[in-house]
Formats: structure tokens, C-alpha cells, sequence
């Protein structure tokens, strides 16, 4: 008939669904995030549902009054990009019967399913990469232990040196927290350091905010004076001069495992499992590195 909409809430009591998934996450600037929810909304739509989104800003309090929050809307299954101390508030959804998929952090006690990059095997290669092109003396700018990114780049990155027989260097080492303005005060912190480094891995993606305008500003030449590599991509990365050498961490990829998952229990044909997928993560070289 033209024009006819179905009754949502009258197909939801009759298939005691409500064709609603919570995509639970830190904030908005980080281009994964982006992209993560770009694929949850299309999958989303193109299977009936709608997506109700909610920022947290990785509060673990605010995670958790969101995700009861979904529970008492009914929501037929959740995404879970939190501060990775949400396990109690996503266990009780599952207790509900609802579905849920720990996405990017993994959160300790979960009993749901995780889908992470391979952070350790992507920091890795962007560092020894900076090793082959002779550089000893390579800064980190990294995120904090608390959240599955932080350790395990940072845990790639003093692997690739330990296999390079490279003392790691704790004075150039920043580890800090997702912000544009750590990025910005780290950088700034590094250049000013007694001895200078050669190269920087930029593990912690929203400080890359902070760190390459501050490069500007202070007119290091890239990759003349410093080589660098970002993790995480993103459009404009690209088209920066010099364009930057990035660890991709398949972003899309990601979202369509997760909501693969999140759909297969959803449907029932698969029960939470506490299990972790891993996606691979590559190198992507540009402009942004030179040899010693």
C-alpha cells in the first residue's frame, strides 16, 4: 500500500524484538570510531534496526547508567567501545538475554565476546620499520595501561627494539591519555628533551591531533629532522605534507566482525562465548619516514 510504515512497536511485541542495538563509545574524534559507526549503522539499517548511539567520554560511570540505561529500552544487542572497565553493566545485559560485543578494548571479567585489532603485530612492524631505516633513538607518544591499545602498542613497540638489540629509552617514552591536548604537551616534551630523538611512533591516535600541529608550529621538518609513523589512519592523514606513514587498523574490518557476532547472537545461533577475534593490522608507508 503507498505510503504504508510498519508499526515498530506492534512487530516488536509480536517477535518480542525491538530491532534496537546500543553502540556504546569514548567520543567522536577518533576516526576508527567513525568508521566503526558508519558500518553499524548501515548493517544496522539494512537488517531492520535502528542505532542508538551513546558518548561516554570513557567514564566507567557514565558506561555503566548507559548500559542500563539500553537494557531498560529493550535493545536487542549492544557495541561496546567503553573505558574497558564496564563488566559488570555488560554482563547483566547479558544476563537479560541481550546480546553484547566488547569492540577495540577488551574489558576484564567480560563474559562477552571481543573483537580487538592486533595492536602488538601493527607496533611492532611501524617500529622496526623506523629500525631498518636506522634509527636508534625512536620516541613513543602512547596511550595509557589501562586501556588494551596503550599496553599492547606499547608492548609491540619495545618488542621490535628488544629484537634490535635497543635499550628502551624511558625519557623518550609518553604515555598519557587520549586527547589532543596530551598529544600537544608530549611532543612538545620530547623535543625538549637533552638528547633528541631521530623518529617518533605516534601510538596514541587522538594526541596525533595535538602532536602534528605542534611539529608545525615549531617548524621540524618532516622527515628531515624527524621520521614518523601514526597509528591509525585517516583521510587527511593522506593529504598532509608530507603524507604519513600509518598502522591501519582495518577499522572496517572490525565493525563488520563485531557486527557479524553481534548479529549471530542476536538471531540465536550463537551463545557469548568470552572469546577475542583479532584483525589484523598493516603498514601503510607514505612520505612521513627516511633513512638515518
Amino acid at each position: 500500500m503507498l505510503g504504508y510504515r510498519p508499526n515498530r512497536a506492534a512487530s516488536a511485541l509480536r517477535s518480542n524484538r525491538s530491532h534496537l542495538i546500543g553502540l556504546v563509545m569514548n567520543n567522536l574524534l577518533n576516526a576508527t570510531f567513525h568508521t566503526v559507526a558508519e558500518v553499524v549503522q548501515k548493517r544496522a539499517a539494512a537488517s531492520g534496526f535502528q542505532v542508538l548511539l551513546c558518548i561516554t567520554d570513557a567514564d566507567p560511570a557514565r558506561e555503566d547508567d548507559v548500559l542500563a540505561m539500553l537494557g531498560e529500552h529493550g535493545v536487542d544487542g549492544t557495541i561496546v567501545i567503553g573505558s574497558g572497565r564496564s563488566a559488570a553493566a555488560s554482563n547483566a545485559l547479558l544476563a537479560q538475554g541481550r546480546a553484547v560485543v566488547n569492540l577495540i578494548r577488551s574489558v576484564k571479567g567480560s563474559s562477552a565476546s571481543t573483537v580487538l585489532a592486533d595492536d602488538v603485530t601493527g607496533a611492532r612492524d611501524a617500529t622496526a620499520h623506523l629500525v631498518e631505516l636506522g634509527h636508534r633513538r625512536i620516541g613513543y607518544i602512547g596511550g595509557t595501561e589501562d586501556a588494551t591499545s596503550g599496553r599492547e602498542r606499547f608492548e609491540g613497540y619495545c618488542s621490535a627494539l628488544t629484537d634490535a638489540g635497543i635499550a628502551i629509552d624511558d625519557s623518550i617514552v609518553r604515555k598519557g591519555p587520549f586527547s589532543t591536548e596530551f598529544g600537544a604537551d608530549a611532543i612538545n616534551s620530547l623535543l625538549d628533551a637533552p638528547e633528541a630523538m631521530t623518529a617518533l611512533y605516534a601510538a596514541n591516535h587522538e594526541a596525533v591531533f595535538g602532536i602534528l600541529p605542534t611539529l608545525v608550529g615549531r617548524g621540524v621538518s618532516v622527515p628531515n629532522e624527524l621520521s614518523l609513523i601514526c597509528h591509525e589512519d585517516m583521510p587527511w592523514l593522506a593529504m598532509w605534507q608530507p603524507a604519513i606513514t600509518v598502522v591501519d587498523n582495518g577499522a572496517a574490518q572490525l565493525a563488520n566482525v563485531a557486527m557479524d557476532i553481534l548479529f549471530q547472537q542476536i538471531k540465536g545461533s550463537v551463545e557469548p562465548d568470552g572469546r577475542t577475534y583479532r584483525i589484523g593490522a598493516r603498514l601503510v608507508e607514505r612520505n612521513s619516514c627516511a633513512a638515518l
